[in-house]
């Protein structure tokens, strides 16, 4: 078999297909990865993708390309580096990082950038490719590489990646160069990126599209040119663009005379005032209008102008085209203004041409470079474009540049008539003639974009004799042809008539250049017109040239000339690079013909413009060199002279592009091998008369002349040398000697009174590094060295900081170190001591931080990484002790000085910190073990040492801020992290060894510690949120910092011992904030860190109660900020948990230890909740839980207000007004009402506790009214408004009861809707660790029902599956590594009974009560027990009540809570049965009520009940009772239920009643067309009662009156225990489906067939059929206040009928007012006290606790016939006969006026219905109780004929009902009916029984009875919150 043998040179490859890795240990590969080989077999490689070096495998050959790369580190952990251009192997890298992110763009809908990268990465591409291929030409690859590079960072920059150094196109590996240099480089690309250079070269390129008008039809002539409207000059050339007769360029298809660029514009030419000006000249008739003659002669008459700012152009589209308006001269002389007028808006003198008339242009301005112009707008050079220069040089002369261009002028002429009546039409023609008198062909140029012609015509002005046209011509004259040569004008009239001759009349010349050479000067000419005729001989041009030409230079006895009025005036203007006008300067060139002039020339050469020396440079240097050598001793000063300032010219900025001039004349044509001796002579002669000169101006100009009087002695020694062999050496040497001497003793003269040698000095230094490399050609370099030293050595040292010397010293020093003198090692050891003593004087005066800066990146970019000789170490050595301790103190003040103010100002100090940090990383990294020995050996005392300790590791601290370094800049903060921890592990000895034990010093190890923990949080060390190739390559660089700093924290602290206890609890939270970092190596070695603490803490304290509170405290922001995760937890509770298992202090520790990791794990349930975006119930759940973990378990305050605060935010943001209300609530119940002042809190300001919770009051009665829970913010404004009386502050106090007030009218105005209750199980170990495993019961939102309400679960937790049954889960469910969902709905159980039971409550306020302050809820679910009956289900027909108890009631601080308790109870078939007939009797008395009340618009609800009642009762529905518990059978096996049968027998007959009222009710309003549908409920009816065996009905039914209540009628008569309600009676609630609910409601048409049915209840009222249980579907009801809550709710059971009695008052008065909210004794409780237990309550009045004798059922008593508040027995009262006020207690009027007293449901004594009595109306008009006594009345059933008037009558006086069954013989006192009450004697009885009356509250008693006082939990002191 073969061997797998490792490869040598198949190393590394690309992927060319996808391959699966199917085979055994195969390795999956896709197109396009690169694999590094390791191993080979037969035809398959063995390796591993480099993304993905952990898995290795094998793979075809075939599949691999294979590329050459380089090997590092042979053998097992080699690494493999492709061997192809650096620039491809970033492409590629880079390619495929942006390829993950390009992804990531599309899937955050960012699609702009998305199409811009993928633009971009195609671009790429494709420059790859041609750079693969090779082809490319050695310029076109450079291009092509630049390219590529600009991409890359165009969208690194884009994406946020980092900035790539780069030299030459290439990324620099920051290992191989200096990190002074790395700066350089990372800083010159930033700034490129950020702030482009400022252009000063602009261009203009112009395209004439064409003219639109509609008058053409002639050929059209336009004329560009550029004009500067301040000083009324022309700036460029001519355009010229000739279009045809339609208004088109003549010659389409050469673009280069359609398009031109305006080059070399300066900056200062962008102005307002400067235009582009546009004349159109038209070819044709002389008349625009004239008819077409004979004649043929064209004339360039004026057609109009355009103009436009060039200023414009800077903000307009560079893309668009310009429609530039075209206006005429009003007056056809003004023409040559026409433009002034235009841009001046002389509105008279110009008019449009048309309406219709412009000129369709292209504009745009252009920046930059000719040449780069060219690289960028390829095309358009490609394409054609012509070029049009400014008028004269531009701002900067080139040398080579050849112009030799004569523009000249035509201004103007003065012509006479002739003889003629009319002025004449002159027209011009201009030739340029050589010397023989032969035409110049082609060198008559109009303008550019046309080539030049022999002639030029001026356009004709109509009938004028004093033409202007300011038309400009340009003669592009060869400089060989300029002598001789001569321009001619001939003037010629142009006639109108037939023929239209020109006929010649004069002519005028002018030459161009004089007899002495000069040419034609600058300026105006007055040219002679000499007249002529027609056919005059004008070929032979030497008959005129002899006469005069202008008038300026006539003789002066010439008059007849000068006293003619015809003259041409002309402007000329000469730009030649060859020719000059200057007479002396071509005297001085011309020396040798005039030697006596000599003296002169040389002294005018001063006053000569520069630009003419500079045109003649070489000729100049020549002469002066030439009378040099013939003339030295006579002329050599003058020579001098001449010579320092033609160097001196060079300096300035228009010139000193000829400096390379010069010093090819130097290099090449300097010849002057004798001139050195006299160079010297004179220069030491000007140095050694610096002292005593008075002036030093021309002094200072020798000095600055000194670059190039060196190299001039240089090039003429050397020359000389040449020529004889070396002579005279010795001489010239000592000569150079004294000259340094001189300067020596110069320089060291320091400055005192005389200042002027101070800039004399200065000017020197300025010069004298530029001599360095000239010495260089004539001595060695440790002489030219010696030269430098000695000479910078004398310089003064004690000079005034503000001497300009300084700062020109240190310049000099710069210019030194950056010399080629400075880089050779030899003479660098010389220069360095000299060097550093100046610069460590600078650094430590802070003066020139700049240029200090650029001198040490400067001196420490020459150090090498790997040099190991001995001199590059005792130049570190030099360099760390001059300047290591400076440079840490510059930093320190640089980095800590206040920014400036001015925006400009900070890049400088950003750029010298930089710079400063460069340098100190520089020295840093080239210190060995060596460097750090000496120099921790040069601190002479420990305080030295310390001082530098702390100075290195604050400085350190700065170099790792954020701001330190741009952000991109991963670099260099990789370089910079790798030499602090280099640095750190050397200097971290010197801390063990030098201040531990006796000599330990706080401060500088808590300076350690600290860095040692800010280093290890950088951002750029946090590898996990990079790619992983970024990763990759960081840790085969550096490795992983973090764990190396964390290992030496660790072996630091280790050193301490006893000296732990001093950063015990400073250190814990920096340490706790290392260990978050997700580095698992990291978190091992950190972690036992805390054991230590607690351990040391322990020895010191017995606890540890600071490293806990540190903990915790830290934790929280911590977490927060998204540091820590699960596997954190899991580590810091294991590690910690196996350190303390052999403690002495274990328990305390674990406790401590379980505490954390239980609060970990709410704040990272906490952090992920946060993540997400909406407001859910998830959030609010979360923050709950934290909130009660911090108050119950830490008992943290702070923490605990602040998540209060931010558990408020979240219910705002979800509009949950209420659940806000109460949290706020948590926060004001810490407060008292105290003028206690409070600190700055969140964003409370400073103020006192009173104000605080005043605003808190405020806040919460706000959100109370936006959440309708207006009954809470009534208890909250009367405390306020209790608070506000007791400050007399009237204002506020009436407010606050206006504002209660309008509480009160939104009570009984507005509609609240009830919410749905659900609860939900969070079932699995997927859930956050606040739900996991726990069931909660939850607020539905308004209109939200059970599927609304799921859908909204599942959306919180998409994740989640929903259980299809209500049944508890089992283990597997609990355990389960997914999330389960069990939804149901449950049915409410209010504790506020009193209020739902008392008559004349409004529904308005029941509401409130049914959904608000419930602690307990309901489900119910069918089952049957034992065998099914099929005949007869209900026998066995069980109901499972489950009834949960919540930690905190609903609503409060969440919209869900928790669980507390689960109790499960079974309820008997009959019981069932029971609650089945109460609930359809209470649905039925709530239908009549609302009936006969006129409630209901349409009776059909009714109608539909008493139908399906009936209807299942005759198909026997009650039978089905019967058989099941009447028989003989079922009361012997069940001896116990005797009661509950009585109990159902008697509710069936009670149905039985009650149906025949309502029959009654339904007779008289039912419509017409259902009578018949009446008649056959009352035949059914009958039929029930007769199956029902019933003829009359029992006594008991007819002592029983029907009681209703407002809206809500009761049962509860004789009924059995209640197992599950709030009293101990059984009732059937409401219960939904958990997975659906109804859409409608409807009735079961059967109400005896629907026991089974958990939707009949007390509230709702519905039934449901078994069927329909066991399918848990709902039964939809059409009744209108059949929802689901809106009947009353449970009712107490009641003892029975025989045994009732008067209720105990303390039950029948009191009214609840504890229980407008709920009691709180949990910390999430909003504001009320707990409700006092039944052992606690009070005990009631025993005065007028008796009931009151029965009074006739007409008059209104306060508790008359009222079963439900009589007693089994009470003691008797005398009857009151005096006058004199009862004392009855009378009810409380609102159910918000608080008492301290038990619930009314709660008393075991009360039998029978609790509400019965008098309706609401009567209850209003009630006077006081009477000694009468009434005799008793009875009550009969009334007859069902009953007439309409008596049914009114009997409505209005809610008298009883005719069929009430009430005979009551007890004696009663008489109260007086009201008049509006009393009856007639023979009405019939209304049909309602009357309510009893509640006596309103007597103004006599206290509104709040001092005896009860409301209960109220003291609150905690905040301090300062």
């Amino acid at each position: 078999m073969s061997m797998w043998i490792p490869t040598e040179h198949e190393k590394y490859g690309v992927v060319l297909a996808g391959f699966r890795g199917t085979v055994q240990h195969g390795l999956p590969l896709e197109i396009g990865d690169t694999v590094q080989i390791l191993e080979k077999c037969e035809g398959w490689y063995r390796g591993f993708v480099l993304k993905n070096p952990n898995a290795k495998g094998i793979f075809p050959c075939c599949y691999i390309h294979l590329k050459n790369a380089h090997i590092k580190n042979k053998g097992q952990f080699e690494t493999v580096v492709p061997s192809e251009d650096s620039v491809i192997t970033e492409m590629t890298s880079t390619l495929r990082d942006w390829g993950a992110m390009w992804k990531q763009l599309f899937v955050k809908n960012e699609g702009d950038l998305f199409n811009r990268l993928w633009h971009v990465m195609n671009e790429i591409l494709d420059l790859r490719r041609q750079v693969l291929v090779g082809h490319l030409t050695h310029d076109r690859m450079r291009d092509v590489k630049q390219h590529i590079t600009a991409r890359l960072d165009w969208g690194n920059e884009q994406l946020g990646l980092d900035l790539v150094p780069r030299r030459e196109f290439s990324m620099v590996d920051p290992d191989d160069i200096s990190v002074t240099e790395l700066y350089r480089l990372m800083e010159h690309r930033h700034r490129k990126k950020e702030t482009p250079a400022p252009v000063s070269t602009h261009h203009l390129f112009v395209h004439l599209k064409s003219l639109m008008s509609s008058n053409l039809g002639e050929e059209l002539e336009v004329f560009f040119f550029i004009y500067d409207s301040r000083e009324n000059r022309p700036l460029s050339e001519r355009f010229f663009v000739k279009l045809n007769k339609n208004g088109l360029p003549k010659f389409p298809e050469k673009t280069e005379r359609q398009c031109t660029l305006f080059v070399d514009l300066g900056s200062s030419d962008l102005r307002k005032d400067v235009y582009i000006v546009v004349h159109i000249i038209r070819i044709g008739r002389m008349g625009a209008g004239e008819k077409k003659n004979l004649c043929n002669v064209q004339y360039r008459r004026p057609f109009g102008c355009a103009v436009v700012s060039i200023a414009d152009l800077l903000t307009a589209d560079s893309k668009d085209d310009h429609l530039l308006k075209v206006y005429a001269c009003n007056t056809e002389s003004d023409w040559s203004q026409i433009h002034d007028n235009i841009i001046k808006k002389v509105n008279s003198r110009y008019n449009l041409s048309g309406s219709n008339t412009g000129l369709a242009v292209a504009l745009q301005l252009l920046h930059g470079d000719i040449e780069q112009l060219r690289r960028e707008y390829m095309v358009l050079f490609t394409r054609g474009v012509s070029i049009t220069k400014k008028l004269g040089f531009s701002d900067v002369i080139m040398p080579g540049e050849m112009r030799n261009d004569l523009y000249m002028t035509l201004e103007k002429g003065e012509f006479e008539k002739g003889g003629k009546s009319v002025a004449r039409n002159v027209e011009i023609t201009i030739y340029a003639l050589d010397a023989d008198g032969q035409i110049l062909k082609g060198f008559v140029a109009v303008g550019s974009g046309e080539p030049g012609g022999d002639e030029y015509h001026t356009f004709v002005l109509y009938h004028n004799n004093s033409p202007r046209w300011a038309e400009q011509i340009k003669l592009p004259i060869p400089v060989d042809m300029f002598r001789g040569s001569h321009v001619r004008f001939e003037f010629r009239h142009c006639s109108t008539k037939d023929k239209g001759e020109k006929k010649l009349f004069g002519f005028s010349f002018v030459p161009l250049m004089q007899e002495d050479g000069r040419t034609l000067p600058d300026g105006t000419h007055e040219l002679i017109v000499h007249k002529c005729e027609e056919n005059a001989n004008l070929q032979d041009c030497s008959r005129y040239l002899k006469l005069p030409f202008s008038k300026s230079n006539l003789p002066g006895n010439n008059q007849t000339v000068k006293g003619t009025k015809e003259s041409l005036w002309i402007t000329s203007f000469l730009c030649s690079t060859k020719l000059t006008q200057n007479g002396d300067m071509l005297d001085l060139l011309k020396w040798r013909a005039h030697p006596e002039r000599i003296s002169d020339s040389l002294s005018k050469l001063k006053e000569i413009d520069g630009s003419e020396i500079v045109k003649f440079l070489q000729d100049t240097l020549d002469t002066l060199f030439g009378i040099l050598d013939e003339s030295s001793q006579r002329y050599a000063l003058k020579v001098f002279d001449c010579l320092v300032h033609i160097i001196n010219l060079l300096q300035d900025s228009k010139f000193q592009h000829f400096k390379p001039v010069m010093d090819t004349y130097i290099e090449s044509h300097f010849a002057g091998a004798l001139s050195y001796r006299d160079l010297i002579k004179v220069l030491k002669w000007y140095v050694d008369r610096i002292i005593d000169a008075d002036r030093q101006e021309h002094i200072q100009q020798v000095l600055k002349a000194t670059e190039y009087i060196f190299k001039y002695i240089v090039q003429s020694r050397r020359l000389f040398a040449l020529a004889t062999g070396g002579q005279n050496e010795e001489e010239f040497r000592c000569c150079m000697h004294e000259l340094f001497m001189s300067i020596r003793f110069f320089l060291s003269q320091e400055n005192k009174s005389m200042r002027p040698i101070t800039h004399t000095q200065a000017v020197f230094l300025q010069s004298f590094p530029a001599v360095y490399n000239e010495l260089l050609k004539l001595f060695t370099v440790r002489e030219v060295a010696t030269f430098v030293r000695e000479t910078l050595g004398s310089l003064p040292t004690a000079s005034q900081p503000d001497c300009p010397l300084e700062a020109v010293k240190l310049h000099c020093i710069a210019k030194t170190v950056d010399s080629q003198l400075y880089t050779n090692p030899d003479s660098r050891c010389v220069l360095l001591p000299v060097v550093l003593r100046l610069l460590q004087a600078h650094m430590q005066e802070q003066r020139d931080l700049v240029m200090c800066a650029h001198i040490l990146t400067c001196m420490l970019s020459l150090l090498k990484k790997d040099d190991t000789d001995s001199s590059s170490s005792e130049e570190v050595d030099l360099i760390v002790e001059s300047v290591l301790a400076v440079l840490l103190r510059t930093i320190l003040e640089v980095a800590n000085r206040p920014q400036p103010a001015g925006p400009t100002l900070r890049p400088q100090v950003q750029d010298v910190t930089g710079e400063f940090v460069s340098c100190l990383l520089a020295l840093l990294r080239h210190m060995k073990d060596k460097h750090y020995q000496q120099l921790l050996q040069r601190f002479t005392s420990k305080e030295d040492l310390r001082d530098f300790l702390l100075h290195i590791f604050t400085v350190f601290r700065i170099l790792i801020r954020p701001e330190m370094f741009p952000k991109d800049w991963t670099v260099m903060r990789l370089v910079t992290n790798n030499i602090i921890i280099t640095t750190v592990l050397y200097l971290s000895d010197a801390l063990r060894k030098n201040f531990l034990s006796e000599k330990f010093d706080y401060k500088v190890w808590d300076s350690y510690f600290c860095l040692s923990v800010i280093f290890i949080n950088q951002t750029c060390l946090q590898l996990e949120t990079f790619s992983a190739s970024k990763k990759k390559k960081i840790l085969e660089k550096y490795g992983d910092m973090r764990v190396m700093m964390g290992c030496e924290i660790f072996s630091m602290w280790q050193n301490l011992g006893e000296h732990k206890l001093n950063f015990i609890p400073a250190m814990i939270g920096p340490f706790l904030e290392v260990t978050l970092v997700p580095q698992p190596d990291l978190r091992n070695v950190m972690i036992p860190i805390f054991h230590d603490m607690m351990d040391w803490e322990q020895r010191r304290s017995g606890n540890f109660k600071q490293v806990e509170a540190k903990l915790i405290d830290k934790l929280d922001s911590l977490m927060s900020e998204g540091k820590g995760d699960e596997t954190y937890r899991e580590l810091f509770n294991s590690i910690l948990l196996k350190k303390i298992e052999r403690e002495t202090w274990r328990e305390s520790g674990i406790s401590l230890i379980a505490t954390v990791t239980r609060l970990m794990e709410r704040l990272l349930d906490y952090r992920d909740c946060m993540k997400l975006g909406e407001v859910d119930g998830k959030k609010i759940g979360c923050t709950v839980s934290l909130l009660n973990f911090y108050k119950t378990e830490l008992n943290k305050e702070e923490m605990y207000i602040r998540y209060i605060h931010k558990l408020y935010d979240l219910h705002l943001k979800a509009q949950n007004y209420t659940e806000a209300s109460y949290t706020l609530l948590l926060y004001d119940e810490l407060l008292e009402w105290s003028e206690r002042p409070l600190r700055e809190f969140l964003s409370y300001p400073m103020q006192s506790e009173w104000q605080r919770k005043e605003y808190l009051h405020l806040t919460i009665i706000q959100n109370f009214d936006r959440g309708k829970c207006w009954e809470n913010g009534i208890l909250l404004c009367r405390e306020l408004a209790d608070q506000y009386e007791s400050y007399y502050d009237y204002r506020n106090l009436s407010k606050m009861r206006m504002m209660e007030a309008s509480f009160y009218d939104k009570i009984m105005d507005q509609q609240r809707l009830e919410p749905e209750f659900f609860r939900v199980g969070f079932y699995g170990k997927k859930f956050p660790f606040f739900l996991r495993n726990k069931e909660f019961v939850c607020r539905g939102h308004d209109y939200e029902r059970l599927e609304a309400f799921q859908q909204r679960m599942l959306n919180e937790f998409p994740h989640a599956i929903a259980m299809q049954h209500a049944n508890q889960p089992d283990q597997t469910i609990y355990q389960a590594e997914a999330q389960y969902l069990q939804i149901y709905a449950v049915t409410p159980i209010p504790d506020s009974q009193d209020v739902l039971q008392r008559d004349g409550v409004p529904d308005n306020i029941k509401s409130f009560y049914k959904v608000n302050h419930i602690w307990r809820f309901r489900y119910d679910r069918p089952f049957h027990k034992g065998t099914k009956d099929k005949e007869n289900e209900f026998k066995s027909l069980w109901v499972e009540r489950t009834t949960l108890t919540l930690v905190q009631s609903l609503p409060g601080i969440s919209r869900w809570f928790e669980v507390e308790r689960r109790e499960l109870v079974e309820v008997s078939p009959l019981e069932n049965a029971i609650e089945v007939i109460e609930n359809k009797n209470l649905q039925l008395r709530t239908l009549i009520t609302q009936c006969q009340t006129r409630q209901m618009q349409n009776i059909n609800p009714l109608t539909m009940c008493l139908n399906g009642v009936i209807d299942a009762a005759v198909n026997g529905g009650l039978a089905r009772y019967q058989e099941a518990f009447f028989v003989k059978d079922y009361i012997m096996n069940h001896p116990e239920d005797g009661d509950k049968i009585g109990r159902l027998r008697e509710l069936m007959f009670e149905q039985a009643h009650i149906l025949e009222f309502g029959l009654t009710v339904h007779e008289k309003f039912v419509p017409q067309d259902m009578r018949p549908l009446h008649k056959k409920l009352v035949d059914q009816f009958h039929l029930m009662k007769s199956s029902l065996g019933i003829q009359e009905f029992p006594a008991y039914v007819r002592a029983s009156p029907i009681h209703f209540t407002n809206g809500s009628p009761r049962v509860g008569r004789n009924s059995a225990p209640n197992i599950m309600s709030p009293d101990g009676g059984a009732r059937v609630v409401s219960r939904r489906s958990p997975l659906s609910y109804p859409a409608v409601n409807r009735y079961s048409s059967s109400s005896l067939s629907s026991q089974a049915s958990n939707e009949v209840s007390n509230i709702t009222g519905h039934s449901e059929s078994s069927d329909e249980v066991f399918n848990m579907q709902p039964s939809p009801s059409t009744s209108s206040l059949s929802s689901n809550h809106s009947a009353s709710p449970n009712v107490s059971s009641s003892a029975p009928s025989s045994a009732r009695g008067s209720p105990q008052l303390s039950d029948k008065h009191k009214h609840p007012r504890e229980n407008c909210l709920s009691p709180r004794d949990r910390p999430c409780s909003a504001v009320y006290p707990n409700p006092m237990e039944p052992t606690q309550r009070p005990v009631p009045h025993p005065a007028g606790d008796s009931s009151l004798p029965r009074s006739d059922p007409n008059i209104s008593s306060p508790d008359k016939g009222s079963p439900a508040r009589t007693t089994r027995s009470q003691s008797p009262v005398s009857t009151s006969r005096s006058p004199q006020k009862t004392s009855v207690p009378p009810f409380t009027p609102s159910p918000t006026e608080c008492q301290s007293t038990g619930l009314v449901s709660n008393s075991p004594v009360l039998s029978g219905s609790y509400s019965s009595g008098i309706s609401s109306l009567s209850r209003c008009s009630v006077s006081e109780a009477s000694g009468t006594e009434n005799t008793p009345t009875d009550h009969v059933l009334p007859n069902s004929a009953s007439s309409g008037s008596d049914e009114l009558i009997r409505r209005e006086n809610k008298t009883p009902p005719p069929y009430s069954i009430h005979e009551r013989n007890n004696p009663r006192r008489q109260v007086p009916l009201p008049p509006s009450l009393s009856l007639p004697p023979n009405v019939d009885a209304p049909p309602i029984p009357p309510k009893p009356h509640q006596i309103r509250r007597q103004d006599t008693e206290p509104r709040r009875p001092e005896q009860f006082p409301r209960p109220r939990p003291i609150p905690r002191k905040v301090s300062q919150l």
